[in-house]
């Protein structure tokens, strides 16, 4: 009995610790959120009325862009050196700071 107990619990950590090391969604799950730079810019034109507010470079691989509209949506982007741009983030409410007074 307490090797069968033992055996049972070498498994669970195994596993465990496989998840853990190699995590990965199932094919059932995975989220496409990937296209062409053109189509992505375009689609946020044209359904969000999104333009870009800021950019920055991530590494000498990969460029991120932030998008923002006037109603407040906005959306991250990452592209990559190949023109393949990913979603990253989307939210509401964004507000442009402006600031005042001297810089720091």
């Amino acid at each position: 009995m307490v090797r069968n107990v033992v055996r049972g619990l070498s498994l669970a950590v195994l596993l465990t610790a496989a998840v853990t090391a190699y995590p990965h969604t199932a094919d059932s799950q995975a989220v496409v959120n990937c296209a062409e730079r053109s189509q992505v810019i375009e689609l946020l034109t044209r359904q969000y009325e999104e333009k870009q507010a800021a950019v920055g470079q991530i590494n000498p691989q990969a460029v991120m862009e932030l998008y923002a509209a006037d109603g407040g949506s906005w959306t991250l982007i990452v592209t990559d050196v190949s023109g393949r741009s990913c979603v990253i983030f989307a939210g509401k409410s964004w507000e442009q700071v402006i600031q005042v007074g001297p810089k720091a």
